[in-house]
């Protein structure tokens, strides 16, 4: 298995963007995650049936998140947080392919392998396991009690932008062992419930995860609450945290 579990995005204003986010989406209560502590960031986490949509935000000085806030000229895409039932595996494989891991840590049942974003482009990629598969430490302890499905069901895919998304795709494709195909525009992968696309620079703020996907009940009913929160583009796109969010059918 290797499934997208989670999407993490990084913002300046969290109240503002947990306001819009929970308007849109029709989200249910959030998990504000201690743990992020360490990285000199604050988060919010949803459950979105039971997958995950994370925002961090920088409560201090010299952060990765704060530097990417800077690079990419504002709120955008972080992290894909990916799910596995073989962990041994994947970190060797990780290994095999000259990888190095920003971070790691395995406690009380729950692992997690972020690898370095110079050696695998585009976003923050960690890999996880959890015991059992359905736990998912991240959301918090309670995260159950607080889905809500009746807008939004679950979190589908994800697009990474690139100046070389031929290359990138590659290594995403080694690091998750996973085939990619081309497709129109770019290249893709299948993951456990979803998929990752890998097209070209589009919007001007160069390499970064530029699109998350999530089924909806409605898209147009969510294309008219973001309309009225001031969160769709010159295109019509919804956006949320500086990331456009293509809305397909639950």
């Amino acid at each position: 298995m290797m499934r997208l579990r989670q999407i993490a995005l990084v913002g300046q204003d969290l109240d503002a963007i947990r306001a819009d986010i929970v308007a849109v989406l029709g989200l249910g209560e959030a998990y504000d995650d201690p743990g992020v502590g360490k990285y000199g960031l604050k988060n919010q986490v949803w459950p979105i049936g039971d997958t995950f949509l994370e925002v961090v935000s920088p409560r201090e000085a010299g952060t990765t998140a704060g530097r990417l806030l800077d690079k990419r000229g504002g709120d955008g895409g972080y992290m894909a947080i990916f799910q596995t039932d073989d962990l041994a595996r994947a970190r060797a494989r990780i290994a095999a392919e000259g990888v190095r891991i920003a971070d790691q840590a395995d406690r009380n049942g729950a692992s997690f392998t972020h690898l370095h974003p110079k050696d695998v482009p585009g976003a923050i990629v960690s890999i996880d396991a959890m015991e059992p598969q359905a736990r998912w430490e991240w959301g918090g302890p309670s995260w159950r009690e607080h889905v809500k499905t009746d807008v939004a069901a679950e979190i589908r895919g994800c697009e990474i932008q690139s100046p070389d998304p031929d290359g990138v795709a590659a290594k995403w494709a080694a690091v998750l062992d996973r085939p990619r195909e081309r497709m129109e525009g770019g290249w893709r992968i299948g993951v456990d419930g979803g998929e990752i696309r890998f097209t070209p620079l589009e919007d001007g703020r160069g390499e970064g995860l530029g699109c998350f996907d999530v089924a909806v009940r409605d898209p147009e009913a969510v294309r008219a609450r973001a309309q009225a929160r001031g969160c769709l583009d010159a295109d019509g796109n919804v956006v949320l945290c500086g990331t456009r969010v293509r809305l397909v059918r639950a």
